[in-house]
């Protein structure tokens, strides 16, 4: 408990010079408008608002916020690509804005460049590149990537870690975590948003990103997964050489996926290319449930073959059968128009409280559904869409479900692309063949037997250590309710913040 006071009280010290770049970029005029939040909570945002908000500060909520958070450094920068995941909490506009936040900052001298992979591989620099770019092809808030050939004349991308990148990483993760759970403290109504939840996925995500052996590792898993899938290529990783603070892969040459004139001028068929990523974000997601989670442009190029090549794989998403399930019955009473169905999965799942009249939640996904069902890209905003959905969670009080965050920013951002890409696509119509066939072949009778029997031998399994488990807790005194602490420092937390804000002003 103490460890954790301490970490608490360390991250809360910080929140002074935080809210001053918060409020000077004119972000804490918008979080006044979040509803969910305390009322006298949104009025002191609006008086701090008035009083500190820079003449320069941008109207635009998404671009205010991203400036703010480039300015505070590369964990915000990573906090706010994954708080876009979260468009139920800051709505579906700003969240679209924060997926494309630029993860852009200047990259470290060359000579620290190679310095580092003398290091990671034990050796001169000489002894396993033939040739080492000093200039980085891409400098981001975790890493910074450059062109090299390996002796063996293969073409590839070495990505180095950021000095020190760890121990910063630690400090704002601490800080997010604290920050979340004064936030339930303070608006009750939160709660059911899994704060923390989220932001302990955020910090499991962040974890991965900084060993980039679990990248590669997600590279070959990927890789295996799609090897018989046309259109689409994963490239290879040098697992030899390749640690914990270097990762080195193929060097693919390209256009990005956006680059529709390139691409046109080139000889592609933009049709072809839009079908391929369709079929391998239905396959990522529910054929395999494993899928690249960090989709924007720029990662994603089209060879001159034609073929699909995705990178940078720090950040991959994952959803067990019954999750799939789920989601694939969803779309499919969908596709149907069934709203009455897509009612009944979402009681089914525990997602209604208990009080909720399921035919009035059927008539108000009708009422946002119908209108859409069978546009083209071009004619539909998911933008919208969504906006209209978190307002219906909101108001039925639908309980978030954190597995389907990453999935949902991985929506959004292929929506973008794919509006970019081939505005004329009927998305609906691309994956209904897809769905039926996933359903046919995995959703049958005979699958999910399977699934029973391996649900019950696992069970089975832990069946002794769950019953030693539960008469251990038996034998356990009552825990004392928890301190009451964590409101006295979220209210000290608030008095340093209004202090800075006025010190700051004169």
């Amino acid at each position: 408990m103490a460890k954790r006071s301490l970490s608490m009280i360390r991250a809360l010290m910080r929140l002074p010079h935080i809210a001053w770049h918060l409020g000077r970029a004119g972000v804490l005029g918008h979080v006044a408008q979040i509803t969910l939040l305390p009322s006298w909570l949104r009025h002191c945002c609006q008086l701090l608002d008035r009083a500190v908000r820079s003449k320069s500060a941008v109207n635009d909520a998404g671009g205010a916020l991203c400036q703010a958070l480039v300015r505070l450094g590369p964990g915000f920068i990573k906090f706010g690509q994954a708080l876009s995941t979260r468009a139920d909490l800051i709505g579906p506009e700003l969240g679209q804005s924060l997926t494309m936040l630029q993860d852009r900052l200047p990259p470290f001298a060359a000579a620290r460049a190679r310095q580092m992979v003398a290091k990671q591989i034990g050796h001169p620099i000489e002894t396993l590149f033939s040739q080492f770019n000093d200039e980085a092809v891409a400098a981001a808030s975790i890493a910074q990537v450059h062109r090299a050939t390996l002796c063996d004349g293969r073409e590839v991308a070495v990505k180095l870690l950021r000095p020190d990148i760890e121990k910063h990483m630690l400090a704002d993760t601490a800080l997010f975590y604290s920050l979340a759970q004064i936030l339930q403290w303070l608006a009750p109504g939160l709660r059911r948003l899994h704060l923390v939840t989220a932001v302990i996925q955020f910090k499991q995500l962040s974890e991965m990103e900084l060993d980039l052996r679990l990248e590669a590792a997600a590279a070959g898993r990927l890789a295996d997964n799609m090897r018989d899938d046309d259109g689409i290529y994963v490239p290879w990783v040098d697992l030899e050489n390749s640690t914990k603070g270097m990762l080195i892969i193929e060097w693919i040459d390209g256009i990005r996926i956006d680059d529709v004139d390139r691409l046109t001028n080139a000889g592609h068929d933009i049709g072809k290319i839009t079908e391929y990523a369709a079929r391998s974000f239905f396959n990522q997601v529910f054929r395999d449930g494993y899928f690249h989670a960090d989709m924007h442009p720029g990662n994603i190029f089209v060879r001159a073959d034609g073929t699909l090549v995705p990178i940078d794989f720090g950040i991959m998403g994952y959803l067990d059968f019954q999750d799939r399930l789920f989601l694939a019955r969803l779309l499919s009473a969908m596709l149907d128009r069934d709203y009455d169905m897509v009612a009944k999965l979402h009681k089914d799942a525990g997602m209604l409280g208990a009080g909720v009249s399921i035919h009035q939640f059927s008539q108000s996904v009708r009422a946002v559904a119908d209108p859409v069902m069978g546009k083209p890209l071009g004619d539909v905003s998911l933008g919208v869409v969504l906006g209209q959905i978190f307002q219906l969670a909101t108001r039925f009080e639908i309980e978030v479900q954190p597995q389907y965050n990453l999935l949902q920013k991985t929506m959004m951002m292929a929506e973008g692309v794919a509006r970019q890409l081939n505005p004329q696509a009927d998305m609906w119509q691309l994956s209904r063949p897809m769905a039926e066939s996933w359903m046919r072949h995995e959703a049958g009778v005979k699958k999910r037997a399977e699934q029973l029997v391996d649900e019950m031998m696992q069970i089975m399994a832990r069946l002794p250590k769950l019953l030693s488990d539960f008469e251990a807790a038996q034998q356990r005194p009552v825990a004392p309710p928890p301190p009451t602490w964590p409101g006295r420092v979220a209210l000290l937390a608030l008095l340093l913040v209004i202090a800075s804000f006025f010190t700051n002003i004169h």
